[in-house]
């Protein structure tokens, strides 16, 4: 399994690569987020360890969140409940404080990589409406006769979750939950730019879609046609 480790201080960023290491993983540095996500990377990205020198890391978990929905692990200084809870909120799936023990992180790594290893998506039988098929074994959706259009993981949960919903009207709220796994009030920016990516693959006309309908103030239902 493979690690993304962001993190600036380079004497913390070698001990826990060397910890990374010990629990079963290789590692990648780099000292800032990626500019642009990409998942067609090799080998795939199986965690990402945020490593937060001073400040807030909800800005950054959010930032994260808008691009992918890779285990994350938050390394921080101590933060008040509310900072820690938001952060959790923002789709951290775990926040490390310092000082930590090594033992201790190498134990919730391997508890993280169990849990991820867990869902269940690639197990679900491929979903057609209409002329849309959508194939979790591959994660590739395919429209009529065109060729199978590989998707990320944010644009397949997005649209497995429209698909399993369709003809009903899904909340902003609810989407923020059923695809980035976490709970709060809905960003309407975040659903949007998903939204907008996943027409490209979808839509004949992304300009004037006739499967994602946006519902104005409201959500996107699908409807197959």
């Amino acid at each position: 399994m493979h690690t993304l480790l962001i993190s600036q201080d380079p004497d913390e960023t070698a001990v826990l690569a060397l910890t990374l290491q010990r629990a079963g993983m290789t590692t990648t540095r780099a000292r800032e987020l990626p500019t642009q996500w990409t998942e067609a990377v090799d080998p795939p990205i199986d965690l990402i360890v945020l490593v937060i020198v001073e400040g807030s890391p909800i800005s950054k978990v959010q930032s994260l969140r808008t691009q992918t929905t890779i285990p994350l692990m938050v390394v921080a200084e101590h933060l008040d409940e509310a900072t820690h809870a938001v952060t959790l909120d923002a789709g951290a799936d775990i926040v490390v404080l310092r000082p930590y023990s090594a033992r201790l992180l190498i134990a919730q790594v391997r508890a993280l990589m169990r849990r991820a290893a867990d869902l269940p998506f690639f197990t679900l039988p491929t979903l057609s409406l209409g002329v849309i098929a959508l194939d979790p074994a591959t994660r590739t959706v395919v429209v009529g006769n065109h060729s199978p259009q590989r998707l990320t993981q944010l644009e397949f949960r997005l649209l497995y979750t429209l698909m399993v919903h369709h003809e009903q009207v899904l909340p902003n709220e609810s989407i923020i939950e059923q695809v980035w796994g976490y709970t709060g009030e809905g960003d309407r920016d975040l659903v949007r730019g998903l939204v907008r990516r996943l027409r490209t693959k979808v839509e004949p006309d992304p300009r004037q879609p006739q499967y994602i309908i946006t519902v104005p103030s409201v959500g996107y239902s699908f409807t197959a046609v």
